[in-house]
């Protein structure tokens, strides 16, 4: 996983909070134009009778989501167990086809790590900017999280909100 030095600027902004069943699809979206590094965060809640959630990323060239298309990657970070005795662990995970389900077991905490670097937007058409997909699932709740390591710090931090 990226780390950076302890200087360096990062936003971190909610984009998505579905309590219920319902999907965040997808979470709100940013722009990258300012970003160096992005980790998505995602956070479901299991109850019982769970189905599990598609995430996948996506690219578009506004923060209104235009031109949307997908955004290709090949591994993740997982926690199944956040609430086991070694619950901090974060597990690198093969990803296929550029989406995984979460996991479908009853009543457990789960999170997931992606990390993403602008430049493998599709920069040349126009594409800088991202959102994750998480569809809908039964008896889960989910929370996406981005931390974006800024290019530039300082007093003002650029937004990432707006185009």
């Amino acid at each position: 996983m990226f780390v950076g030095a302890g200087h360096e600027t990062w936003n971190t902004f909610v984009a998505g909070n579905a309590l219920t069943t319902v999907a965040l699809n997808p979470a709100r979206w940013i722009s990258l134009k300012n970003v160096r590094w992005l980790k998505a965060i995602v956070s479901i809640t299991n109850a019982t009778t769970v189905t599990g959630r598609a995430v996948t990323l996506k690219q578009a060239t506004a923060v209104a989501g235009t031109g949307v298309k997908a955004l290709a990657y090949s591994r993740m970070f997982a926690n199944t167990d956040v609430g086991a005795a070694a619950g901090n662990v974060l597990t690198e995970t093969a990803v296929t086809s550029n989406t995984f389900t979460s996991s479908t077991t009853n009543s457990k905490e789960l999170l997931y790590v992606i990390e993403v670097d602008p430049a493998t937007l599709d920069i040349a058409n126009g594409f800088d900017c991202f959102a994750v997909d998480v569809t809908a699932g039964a008896a889960s709740g989910a929370t996406v999280i981005y931390e974006c390591l800024m290019k530039y710090g300082g007093a003002t931090v650029p937004t990432i909100v707006a185009d």
